[in-house]
């Protein structure tokens, strides 16, 4: 490696670190960190601070003062060259007579992938792409899933027993997780754009599903009802002021529940039933990516997480590991058809750690999608 890629690769990780700062407040933009270098030295840095705000280019801009003229910018993700809420970064960057831009990685978003970096090379700025891009391509993961395939990343997570239990066989489930293990749930939530729970978890526990034990926004509280059970009491259809719902349905939904519903002022988005008379879930993924869904977090019940690992439907998992031993009782993943040891759905573990008394577990990978979707 050579002093100016070890440079390279040093400046580009502050611009990382400065991107992560809009985590939760920038969807259904990507999180974008850029600095300024000149002499060695950084003049200036900027991320993307809420959606609708300045972009990083153009707040690292602001940070320098002006004496930009033959610098380099450091930035996570290409710069734009479309008109949204913001004007394009590549004009600023370009009348700014920054010298060189380093870029993370390419767009994938049709409106830029690949333009930016022209626009740049056209005006005479030198470029280079592709610095500690695995990085970059993880930290805007949902992101890239959804402007690359039109559906949202989804997150399943649940908390278990030692045992793999998500509720004894009474049905008791509060508390198995720690208190550490329940703020880190809600600081997932609030990291997300949507919540997703099953009609049945709404029945059994009322929950709020809202982010309460940490600051941060409350994510659309998604509820799979293909009949429409629901109770009008729920506390999932309160404070729509403060976080709103959305009840996804099937054509053989109850006529007045949605009557009613709809008089409380609810969405209810009504999606095509699978084969078993269920929410279709790649409809409604689909359904939530073009509302510009880009992330959904899943929490259940048992028979919400198994369907989505049955349909090949999860990016990532989450799970909280009690050290309890329950027993018999609620399983947190029901049937998968799997008759095979050789067979099973394999994981690449990204992150073990302890939180609390508990231990989390978080997965990904080629394996778990890929085995489903065959």
């Amino acid at each position: 490696m050579t002093p100016g890629e070890a440079n390279d690769k040093e400046f580009m990780g502050q611009a990382l670190k400065l991107a992560r700062r809009g985590l939760g407040k920038v969807s259904p933009n990507p999180m974008v960190g850029a600095v300024i270098v000149q002499g060695g030295r950084v003049i200036g840095k900027g991320y993307h601070r809420r959606f609708g705000g300045d972009h990083a280019e153009v707040e690292a801009i602001r940070s320098a003062g002006g004496d930009t003229a033959g610098a380099t910018m450091y930035v996570t993700l290409e710069p734009c060259v479309h008109y949204g809420k913001t004007p394009p970064c590549a004009d600023a960057v370009i009348k700014s007579r920054i010298g060189r831009v380093v870029i993370g990685m390419l767009d994938p978003d049709k409106r830029v992938s690949g333009q930016g970096l022209q626009k740049l090379k056209n005006a005479g700025i030198e470029t280079t792409v592709g610095v500690r891009e695995a990085e970059c391509r993880a930290l805007n993961e949902a992101y890239i899933k959804h402007r690359s395939t039109g559906v949202p990343f989804v997150t399943v997570k649940w908390a278990q027993s030692l045992d793999g239990r998500i509720a004894t066989a009474a049905g008791d489930s509060r508390w198995i997780s720690s208190e550490e293990s329940r703020k880190l749930a809600h600081k997932l939530r609030a990291q997300h754009d949507a919540i997703l729970a099953g009609i049945g978890n709404v029945l059994k526990d009322d929950p709020e599903l809202t982010t309460r034990l940490v600051r941060g926004r409350n994510p659309l509280r998604v509820i799979l009802d293909s009949r429409l059970r629901i109770p009008l009491a729920a506390k999932v259809l309160a404070g729509q002021e403060k976080a709103r719902t959305l009840v996804a349905t099937t054509p053989a939904a109850d006529r007045e529940k949605l009557a009613a519903l709809h008089g409380m002022g609810i969405e209810v988005l009504t999606v095509p039933a699978d084969g078993h008379g269920r929410v279709d879930l790649p409809a409604l993924l689909r359904a939530l990516g073009e509302r510009d869904i880009t992330s959904v977090l899943v929490e259940g019940g048992g028979e919400v997480i198994t369907s989505f690992l049955r349909a090949g439907l999860a990016d990532r998992l989450v799970v909280f590991i009690a050290p309890k031993i329950l027993g018999s009782g609620t399983q947190a993943v029901g049937d998968l058809n799997i008759t095979e040891v050789a067979k099973a759905l394999k994981l690449t573990f990204t992150r073990v750690y302890r939180i609390g008394e508990d231990m989390v577990v978080e997965g990904s990978g080629g394996g778990l999608i890929e085995r489903l979707r065959r």
